[in-house]
């Protein structure tokens, strides 16, 4: 698979749930970093610690979905551009991510942290 092809799968797969397959598209001491000072936010090695992270959203947030909208690739690296809704919530945010043999090895979370808090169910 191509690096877009990775990237496009995991955001296929968080979008139905499948987060087995998800964590498969990860390196095992992968560091995904999320910005900002609210719940969610931290560094998280390997997949299982991101998708623990990632299990928070239904009580968090109502109705939220995130959709890819632009992806750019060079090499091993891609950058997305994403549309995130929730109630409360409607927002443009981007996500960079680096490859290493057809897995994620880093990625960065660079949504609004402020839209973000906002928007969390307290």
């Amino acid at each position: 698979m191509t690096a877009k092809e990775v990237i496009t799968k995991i955001y296929d797969c968080f979008a139905i749930g499948d987060m087995e397959t998800l964590a498969s598209l990860f390196h095992d001491d992968s560091v995904t970093k999320l910005n900002g000072t609210h719940k969610m936010s931290g560094t998280f090695v390997g997949p299982q610690a991101w998708i623990e992270n990632l299990s928070q959203i239904p009580e968090l947030f109502s109705n939220f979905t995130i959709t890819p909208v632009h992806m750019i690739a060079e090499g091993d690296e891609v950058f997305v551009q994403i549309h995130a809704t929730a109630d409360g919530m409607d927002a443009d945010f981007g996500h960079f991510i680096k490859l290493a043999d057809g897995k994620v090895k880093e990625f960065w979370v660079y949504d609004d942290s402020q839209k973000i808090s906002d928007t969390m169910k307290s």
